[in-house]
């Protein structure tokens, strides 16, 4: 046989996709769903909290410890079984037993968390909730009396799933004792496999529905401030076409509100992002129950599209407005870079034009100066001259009055066109 060389993530990462088996519950069992968000900081959050919170629990039981780095874990803590996973934000406790009381959702089973457990947990409850596996006969008429005397009527919903396996209720409101309340009435043929997934789902819509509604109040505190910015970039934008206030000063606003919406945007980036995931993952979980109406009454996906498809909206019409106001400023902050630049042009030009003037006075003054210094040359050539020539002119009978008047037009003439080649020289 033929020996292929294997990846050496192969084998772990084909196990993986078999490393979470559906829990496998029996008719008449009920099931407790703890999520715990833990606290996280720039850095992180620290994942081996969660472990040793999840040993902690173990060793109350004498129950084995899971894997050194593992995310899930599975196994037999007392009467009960306990299901944990880790996920990227959020940890999840789900126990089951066989076995039902009396009383509906007795909350006895919540004993299997201490309260000093409970109390040292790295993090903070986002939702609980308890699931209660009953009986069903094919007459509905036990389930409707059930579900009408465990829930709120106004926010029942009720729907037969699975092409009509099971029939599952919940009102989703918090109850007394603080834990959700789900009613799982599976028919009698259904099976223990089909019943652990089917509570799977339910705790799975649960549990991220509540980590999805983590972003509808970040939506309320963003559309709070971006109404205060938005307000100031219309008089900004208004104050530009005006020109009451000097660009520069208009700029150095207008870079004030980018910044901070840039800073709001990469801040709720995170929280919109998973949002927008738990969303769909709720739809799935909700689609994949096939869903048909149960007498009449409000399914699991029409009360998702009435109570949490709205505030869904929210947030993602809230991260729209906040790309679009961010865009908005840095179109505005383009344009006003603009005009300060076209001023700045402008004064260049002026300021140039000023030099220009300053260099033809400038000019003018050295002309002047050349003149001047024509004459001063010329004056004491012309003595210079005088006396040289003092001797040959008393020779030939030349007074020295004359020969400085001769002297001076042929030695200003000199001097001047000395000057003048100069200045060619140097230009």
């Amino acid at each position: 046989m033929t020996a292929f060389p294997d990846h050496p993530l192969r084998y772990d990462l084909a196990n993986e996709l078999h490393a979470r088996p559906f829990p496998t519950m029996a008719h008449g069992s009920q099931a407790a769903i703890l999520a715990l968000k833990p606290e996280s900081n720039a850095a992180g959050r620290d994942r081996s909290a969660d472990r040793d919170h999840l040993k902690a629990l173990l060793d109350r039981h004498g129950a084995q410890h899971p894997k050194p780095d593992a995310t899930h874990f599975s196994g037999q803590i007392g009467r009960y079984h306990l299901k944990w996973e880790q996920h990227t934000e959020f940890v999840t406790y789900m126990v089951f037993t066989d076995g039902l009381s009396d009383r509906p959702f007795d909350p006895s089973i919540w004993e299997i968390f201490p309260k000093d457990w409970i109390a040292a947990a790295p993090g903070v409850r986002v939702t609980s909730a308890h699931i209660r596996i009953t009986d069903a006969t094919d007459d509905n008429t036990e389930i409707t009396r059930a579900i009408e005397e465990w829930f709120v009527p106004e926010s029942l919903a009720a729907s037969s799933v699975l092409d009509d396996n099971a029939v599952l209720a919940s009102d989703f409101r918090i109850d007394p004792a603080g834990h959700m309340r789900f009613a799982v009435f599976p028919r009698p043929d259904t099976g223990p496999a089909r019943i652990g997934r089917i509570v799977q789902r339910l705790s799975e819509i649960e549990t991220y529905k509540a980590m999805a509604m983590l972003g509808f109040p970040r939506a309320g505190k963003l559309n709070a401030r971006m109404a205060e910015i938005d307000a100031g970039l219309s008089e900004l934008l208004q104050d530009m076409t005006g020109g009451t206030t000097a660009p520069a000063e208009q700029l150095d606003h207008l870079l004030g509100y980018a910044t901070e919406l840039e800073t709001l945007m990469s801040r709720s980036a995170f929280r919109f992002g998973a949002t927008g995931a738990y969303e769909a993952i709720v739809h799935q979980r909700v689609e994949v129950l096939r869903e048909e109406r149960f007498l009449g009454r409000q399914t699991f996906g029409e009360f998702m599209m009435r109570r949490f498809d709205p505030a869904m909206r929210t947030v993602k019409s809230t991260e729209r407005r906040l790309q679009t106001m961010t865009d908005r400023a840095f179109r505005a902050g383009e344009l006003l870079r603009t005009k300060v630049e076209v001023d700045r042009s402008a004064q260049n030009q002026d300021l140039l034009a000023s030099m220009d003037r300053r260099a033809a006075l400038q000019l003018r003054l050295q002309e002047t100066v050349e003149g001047l210094s024509v004459v001063a040359i010329s004056y004491y050539a012309v003595s210079l001259f005088s006396y040289l020539l003092a001797p040959v002119a008393h020779a030939v009978h030349v007074e020295k009055p004359t020969l400085t008047a001769a002297l001076v037009l042929p030695v200003a003439l000199g001097v001047w066109l000395m000057t003048r080649r100069i200045r060619k020289a140097m230009h």
